[in-house]
């Protein structure tokens, strides 16, 4: 069954729909309250982000009556362009696409050795940015709702043996019968129909890459979604606007995507005690002797020109700026000597969830078909492999076009971590990780793919991702890591060293989680929640 949004999600929507319309940086529950003039510089909570952990954080505040300010340095993206859309097709891209960019820069950098896919770009606030840090890249949302705009929705949960070895200090019977199951719930996660599944033109990529997995004796599974597979079987019978099936995905889903704004944190701005701010990004923390922390806030407008910088206090402050932000934030904090007693586990334990993405050519009869809906729904799990565990994802390659192209993106069990430093020259955290630390991800992605070509004579694909390489394993999509749990924090996100500062997002994650990471992330954060309001809020 479909899950249905609640009466606070639709009423926090409203107060969504209304601030875009009005073109406010401001949103509250009303229009009377996402208004210009400056907000209050002290709140009782501030939460710095809006992706999965920060929005649960939101959520939870406003629901315990703790009056919150959420800063998010994106857009609120509910705006209709020129051409009466949100957000722009992946074929398609304009200047909504990346982040302050002049062209985009795509995971796919050609096809048959063209330049043809990505494209020139006016520079703007777009939703999707590729961060870089030499050797590795990390690709992150921009806007309310952070990564939740630009992912493919796959909401998987990790095999539970997993989850306890990465994190062994976390009750497993507690988040499996507790905390995964309402992430689910709100998250709004649904499965395919398995028999529209096998007859829709739209997966036969699915299917092709299924046979021949199971041609070389492999599992597949069928995997949920927060996209609703109910509005894409009215998109393929044409009674509603097409999205998924529209090729729109990496920049944006403009239909059918619960994403973080339609779900937590509408559920949040409901409560009627939750601000966000857009176009805010926190620059700095320190300590205010009177108790509490101070941020400095820089806003900007939409050419990227700052506009205003002021100081925001608070009594809490929720740290929910992903992996790189929330880790780049507190290093800065330590080594200018503003937090100087934050752990030293500050800015270890990075990982990139062993992400490894490689194609296969198939033969001229195993076609894929033109028509691809851009949202996976079936993965070739090969996790028990004791040798090389490999859980990939069937990938969509829509253009519109027969390419005969199988593309997979394999999450992979990569003991490899990398650290966080902060450079005073440039005031930003600098990644150490080498192009030999992706090894032990491209070969096991190499040991599962090699299976599938002998079972089926078929090649890679060497014209995709530039160089000739058939394994892209410069950039991720899953950043974890870098204030983990336990180590850097208490055992439910405290930071050490300091009262009133809190994790929640997916730095906490210790590198790898085996699966797509953002239902894990967004389980946690409930859990952790939980605890910091009984104990440091309610009490």
């Amino acid at each position: 069954m479909t899950p249905q949004l609640t009466r606070r999600q639709i009423l926090g929507a409203g107060a969504l729909q209304t601030a875009a319309v009005l073109g406010f940086t401001r949103i509250g529950l009303s229009s009377a309250a996402a208004v210009e003039p400056p907000a209050a510089d002290n709140a009782p909570a501030v939460v710095i982000g809006s992706g999965y952990g920060a929005a649960v954080a939101a959520l939870r505040l406003g629901l315990a009556g703790v009056r919150t300010i959420v800063l998010e340095m994106g857009r609120l993206w509910d705006t209709p362009g020129p051409d009466g859309k949100i957000f722009c097709a992946t074929t398609a891209p304009d200047h909504r696409s990346m982040w302050f960019r002049t062209r985009t820069e795509a995971p796919i950098g050609t096809f048959l050795w063209l330049d043809v896919v990505n494209r020139n770009i006016t520079p703007y606030p777009g939703v999707l940015d590729r961060v870089g840090y030499g050797d590795m890249s990390v690709y992150v949302g921009r806007g309310v709702g952070g990564g939740s705009l630009v992912n493919g929705g796959m909401a998987v949960t990790p095999p539970r043996a997993y989850f306890s070895e990465v994190l062994p200090g976390v009750d497993a019977d507690g988040m499996y019968g507790t905390y995964f199951p309402r992430a689910r719930q709100m998250l709004g996660v649904n499965d395919i129909d398995p028999a529209w599944f096998e007859s829709t033109e739209w997966y036969r990529f699915s299917r092709i890459s299924r046979r021949h997995a199971h041609n070389a004796g492999l599992r597949t599974v069928f995997v949920p979604n927060v996209y609703d597979f109910d509005y894409m079987r009215r998109e393929a019978a044409g009674q509603v606007t097409r999205s998924a099936l529209a090729g729109e995905v990496i920049y944006g889903n403009n239909h059918g995507k619960r994403s973080l704004d339609k779900t937590y944190l509408a559920a949040a701005l409901a409560t009627g005690r939750v601000t966000i701010e857009t176009m805010s990004r926190a620059r700095a923390i320190r300590r205010d002797p009177g108790g509490g922390y101070v941020l400095t806030v820089d806003r900007s407008d939409l050419t990227g020109r700052v506009t205003e910088t002021r100081e925001i206090g608070c009594t809490r402050l929720f740290l929910g700026a992903g992996s790189l932000g929330t880790t780049e934030l507190l290093l800065r904090a330590r080594e200018t000597g503003a937090l100087p007693d934050l752990s030293t586990e500050v800015g270890r334990g990075w990982g990139h969830n062993g992400n490894v993405m490689t194609a296969r050519a198939n033969h001229l009869w195993d076609t894929v078909g033109a028509n691809q809906s851009t949202m996976p729904a079936m993965g070739i799990d090969d996790w028990a492999n004791p040798a090389n565990p490999v859980f990939a994802e069937i990938a969509p390659l829509p253009m519109g076009l027969e390419h005969w192209i199988s593309l997979y993106l394999a999450i992979t069990k990569n003991p490899e971590r990398g650290t966080f430093t902060y450079d005073a020259a440039t005031d930003s955290a600098r990644l150490n990780w080498t192009r030999s630390q992706n090894q032990p991800s491209v070969d096991a992605a190499r040991s599962l793919f090699d299976r599938i070509n002998r079972a089926n004579t078929t090649i890679y694909r060497y014209d995709l991702f530039g160089g000739n390489r058939t394994f892209a394993d410069d950039f991720t999509y899953h950043p974890l890591g870098g204030c983990v749990l336990g180590r850097a924090t208490d055992a439910y996100g405290r930071a050490r060293g300091y009262g009133g500062l809190y994790v929640v997002d997916g730095s906490l994650v210790p590198g790898s989680i085996g699966v797509n990471p953002f239902v894990t992330i967004t389980a946690l954060a409930e859990r952790n929640m939980e605890r910091i309001i009984q104990e440091d809020i309610a009490a």
